[in-house]
C-alpha cells in the first residue's frame, strides 16, 4: 500500500491538513450556529490524525536517517494549521523523502544501531507494525482523553492557585 516513505508521508500530510480543517470547521460552527457537537467532533478526528501524522513522520524519520533537527521540523508542523503539506513539499525537494523503506542491512556504519535492526525487522513485518502502532496511537489517544483539553477545569483550578 505503502510502497515508499515519501508516498506513507505524504498521504498522513494531506490527511493531517485535512483534519485541521475539520477542527477549525467545527470551531467556526461553534460559534456561528452553536454546535458545540462540531468541535467535539472535529477535534476528535483532528487528535487522532495527529497522532498518526506524528508516529508516521517518526517512523519515516527512522528509516531516512534524519536529523534530529528535522524530525522535530516534521513533527512540529503539525502544530501549525495546514503546515504539514508544505513541509512535505520541502522535504521532498531537499531530498529527505528520497528512496526505498530500509528492508535489508546496509554496509553503512550507521544502519547497525540496534533501532535499525528493530526498524527493518518491523519493515519486514508490516501487520504486526501496524497493529503495534494502531494499538499504541489509540492508547495515547485514550490517555489524553481522559487528561482532557487544555485550558479544561483542571488548567483553571490551578491557576487559581
Amino acid at each position: 500500500m505503502f510502497r515508499t516513505p515519501r508516498h506513507l508521508f505524504r498521504t498522513f500530510a494531506l490527511a493531517e491538513m485535512i483534519s485541521w480543517a475539520l477542527l477549525i470547521g467545527g470551531m467556526v460552527l461553534r460559534a456561528t450556529a452553536d454546535l458545540a457537537i462540531a468541535v467535539t467532533i472535529g477535534g476528535a478526528i483532528h487528535g487522532l490524525v495527529f497522532l498518526c501524522y506524528a508516529t508516521t513522520a517518526l517512523v519515516v524519520a527512522l528509516n531516512q536517517r534524519w536529523s534530529l533537527g528535522t524530525s522535530v521540523l516534521a513533527v512540529g508542523s503539525a502544530v501549525i494549521p495546514f503546515a504539514t503539506l508544505p513541509t512535505e513539499r520541502f522535504l521532498d525537494r531537499r531530498g529527505k523523502l528520497v528512496g526505498a523503506w530500509r528492508l535489508t542491512e546496509s554496509d553503512h556504519p550507521r544502519d547497525r544501531r540496534w533501532h535499525d535492526r528493530a526498524l527493518r525487522w518491523a519493515l519486514r513485518h508490516p501487520v504486526p507494525l501496524g497493529g503495534t502502532l494502531a494499538v499504541a496511537v489509540v492508547a495515547l489517544y485514550v490517555v489524553l482523553l481522559v487528561v482532557g483539553p487544555p485550558g479544561g477545569p483542571r488548567d483553571e483550578a490551578l491557576a487559581l492557585l
